[in-house]
């Protein structure tokens, strides 16, 4: 082994080659290749609203605590220390202040596990849009774009 300043440089092989000793590179290397990746996907899917994968389930106004909106109503899932849950509030206030029918319902998801394990929230912000008769037509994990919100609004 070869040291120098008391940091192992590399291994002296047979033959008196020396091989440097990379091993602790590899893998710091591997696990910011990793990270990176992952945090790149999670970027790309963040905020996006998709198409909703429930099975035509109705949400009332008993189960949301306000009435439904004429054409859409936005119910967000929150939590009180979710940081991008201000973000998805803001935006969907403003597009309910400038889209006539709509709602936006706030609805905090440790006070509502029920309703969070029923519709499979894994994670907050979570939106729901729902048409005028309460159907869940779209959803978006993360804080959601205002130009999305607006083209998924139903009708």
């Amino acid at each position: 082994m070869i040291m120098m300043g008391g940091v192992r440089v590399g291994i002296v092989r047979r033959g008196g080659r020396v091989v440097p000793h990379v091993t602790g590179l590899v893998v710091v290397v591997a696990v910011l290749a990793a990270a990176t990746a992952f945090g790149l996907w999670r970027r790309a899917r963040d905020g996006r609203v998709v198409e909703a994968r429930v099975d035509d389930q109705l949400l009332g106004p008993d189960e949301l605590g306000a009435p439904l909106g004429e054409r859409a109503t936005l119910v967000q899932f929150s939590t009180a220390f979710c940081q991008p849950c201000r973000a998805a509030r803001a935006t969907l206030a403003h597009v309910a202040a400038d889209t006539e029918g709509v709602v936006h319902v706030e609805i905090d998801a440790e006070h509502h596990l029920d309703l969070v394990r029923r519709l499979n929230i894994l994670r907050t912000p979570t939106t729901l849009v729902l048409d005028g008769s309460g159907r869940i037509v779209r959803r978006a994990t993360g804080a959601p774009r205002l130009a999305e919100v607006r083209a998924a609004l139903p009708g």
